[in-house]
C-alpha cells in the first residue's frame, strides 16, 4: 500500500483535528507530505521491475525516448487492473480491450492476449506482489515518423504493478463528493470513445484538478449533447425507489467494472435501466455511486449542489463486488 493511504488508515481517528487546520483542497490533494516533511516516493524512482517490450527491466530503466510518437500525438491506449490475493480480476477481458483499442486507433499491438497475460503474471511475481494495481499500456514509439502520421513507427507495450489502496480514501464510508465538469464527454464521431485511449484523457485530467482545487474528490461529465456520462475515470449509476439507473454507454467508455456490477444487479433480482439521464433528474435520485477498476465501488455523497444518500442497498453493492473480486 502507498505510505499516503498507509497513513491515513493508520490516523483515521485524527482526521477531524486535520480537516480544523487544513483544507479540503490540501487533503484531497494528498499534501500530507509537505505538512511532515517527508513525501511519497515518484513513480520513476521506485525499486522493481517493469515488463517493455518482452522482457523485465529495472523500474528506474524503464524508460522512453523524448521523440516517441506518443508523447506528442497521444497515440497510446492503456488497461488499469486489480490484482486480489495473486488473481487479476477480470484479466482477459482486460487484454482483449487492450487490443481492441489499439485497433480503434489504428495502432494493431504485436502481442496476443496470451502474451499479454503472460507478462502480467510475471511483472507480480518479480515484484513479490499479490494484491496490486496493475497497468499495461500500449503505445507509438519514436521511429521514422515525427509527424502526425506514425506507421512506420514501432508500437511498444509496457506493464507495471504496484501496491494502490482505495483510490477514493475514506469515501467508501463518507461517500465521495464530485464537482461537475465544465468539459463535455465528445461525440463517438469525434474520437473512437469505445477505446480506453490517452488523449480521452486529457479533459479528465483538467477536470479533476479543477475539483480538487475546490475540495472535491472527483468530478462528473455530461456528454456533447448535455446527459449525464461518467466521472473522470469511473462509470456513475443512480438508485431511485430501489431500481438503479445508469447512463447508456454511446458516447463513454463501458467499463468492464461497469458491466460487471450490471451482471451482479441482475443476478441479485435489481432492476437496472440503461438510459440517457437529464442533469435535472439528479434531485430525484436518493443514492449514488460510482465503478471502476481503480474506483471498484464507490458511493458518492455529493454532485454539484446534488446530496445522496450512502445508503444501504448501495453498501450492499460494494459489499457484494468485493466478495466476488476475491472469490
Amino acid at each position: 500500500m502507498s505510505v499516503l493511504l498507509t497513513f491515513q488508515e493508520s490516523i483515521a481517528s485524527e482526521c477531524t483535528f486535520w480537516r480544523n487546520i487544513v483544507s479540503d483542497a490540501d487533503l484531497n490533494g494528498a499534501t500530507f507530505g509537505k505538512l511532515w516533511g517527508w513525501a511519497m516516493a515518484a513513480y520513476d524512482d521506485r525499486d522493481g521491475f517493469i515488463w517493455m517490450d518482452g522482457a523485465l527491466v529495472p523500474w528506474r530503466e524503464a524508460n522512453v525516448h523524448v521523440l516517441s510518437h506518443a508523447l506528442h500525438y497521444a497515440s497510446s491506449v492503456f488497461e488499469g487492473e486489480r490484482c486480489y490475493g495473486g488473481k487479476i480480476f477480470k484479466s482477459r477481458e482486460h487484454s482483449e480491450r487492450l487490443l481492441e483499442s489499439g485497433r480503434l486507433l489504428d495502432m494493431p499491438i504485436p502481442w496476443s492476449v496470451d502474451q499479454i497475460e503472460d507478462a502480467k503474471a510475471a511483472v507480480l511475481k518479480a515484484n513479490g506482489l499479490t494484491d496490486a494495481y496493475v497497468r499495461a499500456v500500449a503505445w507509438r514509439g519514436a521511429g521514422e515518423d515525427m509527424g502526425v502520421a506514425s506507421s512506420r513507427n514501432p508500437v511498444r507495450l509496457a506493464v507495471a504493478a504496484w501496491e494502490w489502496g482505495a483510490y477514493y480514501g475514506d469515501a467508501k464510508m463518507q461517500g465521495a463528493k464530485l464537482d461537475i465538469a465544465k468539459w463535455k464527454r465528445p461525440s463517438p464521431e469525434t474520437i473512437p470513445t469505445a477505446a480506453k485511449a490517452a488523449g480521452l484523457y486529457m479533459i479528465c485530467t483538467m477536470s479533476k484538478h479543477a475539483a480538487e482545487a475546490k475540495g472535491c474528490s472527483d468530478a462528473l461529465f455530461f456528454d456533447y449533447r448535455g446527459y449525464v456520462a461518467e466521472a473522470t475515470g469511473a462509470n456513475v449509476f443512480f438508485i431511485k425507489d430501489g431500481e438503479v439507473h445508469t447512463p447508456i454507454p454511446d458516447a463513454i467508455l463501458n467499463g468492464i467494472t461497469r458491466q460487471t456490477v450490471i451482471g451482479m444487479l441482475n443476478d441479485m433480482g435489481i432492476t437496472v435501466h440503461e438510459r440517457h439521464i437529464m442533469p435535472d433528474e439528479l434531485s430525484g435520485f436518493q443514492q449514488c455511486f460510482l465503478t471502476g477498476t481503480a474506483a471498484e465501488v464507490t458511493p458518492v455523497g455529493q454532485i454539484g449542489d446534488y446530496h445522496f444518500q450512502v445508503g444501504q442497498l448501495t453498501r450492499d453493492i460494494a459489499e457484494t463486488y468485493e466478495k466476488l473480486v476475491r472469490t
